[in-house]
């Protein structure tokens, strides 16, 4: 029987891959659209919102992308020490760095939060009558999950180091 968590990880999973899909399709064809009506149409339809789009479309991608690079721990990440040491040693380890990770990404996540919560004051508009923090949203979430990210392997780290038996029963 699947858990809670798992259900969750799996809908997660989704939303990030298909929110991928949609960003970078939507991405290629406006840019592509660009070009040919640019260079073949002498620029006929007038769409001075392709260019603000396309770069507000990057931030979602890099939001998003982080998310799913997290996920799959495909993160920059420096282990020198994981390669030399092993065992229980090396989960400790890992387990520390990814706390310290996921208290960074939390704090970067607030502080966006606030960002944020200011910028809806301000009364910016993007995109004719979107406003900005609307779009900008997209950053305090995406650190709050990969915070969660974080999180969720330390509790999976810890039940490994916790419960080894049920490890080599799985296997």
């Amino acid at each position: 029987m699947k858990t809670l968590l798992d259900r969750l990880e799996r809908a997660g999973r989704f939303a990030e891959n298909t929110a991928l899909v949609v960003l970078i399709g939507t991405m290629i064809g406006i840019s592509v659209f660009q070009i040919i009506n640019r260079q073949l149409l002498g620029g006929s339809f007038g769409m001075s919102w392709a260019d603000e789009l396309v770069k507000l479309i990057v931030l979602w991608l890099a939001m998003v992308g982080s998310i799913a690079a997290c996920r799959d721990n495909k993160h920059i990440r420096i282990d020198l020490i994981t390669h030399v040491l092993s065992g229980a040693v090396v989960s400790w380890i890992k387990i520390v760095v990814d706390l310290f990770a996921a208290a960074v990404c939390a704090m970067i996540g607030w502080q966006a939060y606030r960002l944020v919560r200011e910028e809806a004051g301000w009364g910016d508009m993007v995109l004719g009558d979107i406003p900005l923090w609307l779009v900008h949203a997209i950053v305090p979430i995406a650190f709050v999950l990969i915070s969660y990210q974080f999180l969720v392997r330390v509790a999976k780290l810890l039940r490994g180091l916790l419960r080894p038996e049920r490890e080599e029963v799985a296997s």
